[in-house]
């Protein structure tokens, strides 16, 4: 039986829901929004669930958007003729934050992995194979995180831009193997997003 009266329990489990937060960190954030900031959490909760109502994700890129248009698939954006293809909304925010390229993304949503039962189905690759078809993609950068996972991304994925003869080139320089895009500091980013290199053509 919880020692919680059943709202309580059920704040604390759905906080746990949060990465990286456990049981005593649910707890304490439950306990903080009730005893010093109900305001706070009420804003909390209306912006959650505006959050849900309104966001979407865009059908061309995979970024979430509030509007029909999306700000990252603009006309001025294919201007650059860069395409960039991360993991995640947070991969192509930290970009967005810690870098100056203004190009297009595509979101894989993901990383090719069989035990987990990812395929190139569940990160969307026909759909990045219709860009790659687009005459307005003259590079192709691949900045899939330096896990084991992520290199077999972009190895599958350099093979689809070389099949559609696009140049290719990759985030080098500063970041760390099985580190995380999101969790990198401004500077080891913009430098390794300054620093990506032509990845080799298949022999």
């Amino acid at each position: 039986m919880s020692a919680f009266p059943p709202p309580l329990a059920h704040l604390v489990d759905a906080l746990k829901r949060l990465p990286g937060v456990g049981s005593k960190s649910a707890q304490r954030m439950a306990l903080h929004l009730l005893d010093r900031d109900r305001e706070g959490a009420q804003y909390l909760s209306r912006t959650l669930q505006a959050a849900l109502e309104e966001l979407t994700r865009c059908p061309t890129c995979r970024m979430y958007r509030a509007e029909d248009a999306c700000r990252y698939c603009s006309d001025s954006r294919s201007e650059s003729g860069q395409l960039c293809v991360v993991e995640s909304p947070a991969d192509l925010l930290a970009i967005e934050q810690h870098t100056d390229y203004r190009g297009r993304y595509f979101v894989l949503l993901g990383r090719l992995s069989p035990l987990e039962g990812t395929g190139p189905d569940e990160l969307g690759l026909d759909q990045l194979a219709e860009l790659l078809r687009a005459n307005w993609v003259k590079e192709l950068i691949l900045a899939t995180n330096p896990t084991v996972e992520g290199e077999t991304t972009a190895y599958y994925l350099g093979e689809m831009a070389r099949a559609a003869g696009i140049p290719m080139t990759r985030l080098a320089h500063g970041l760390p193997m099985g580190g995380e895009l999101e969790y990198q500091d401004r500077g080891t980013l913009a430098h390794a997003f300054a620093g990506r290199r032509r990845m080799p053509d298949a022999e």
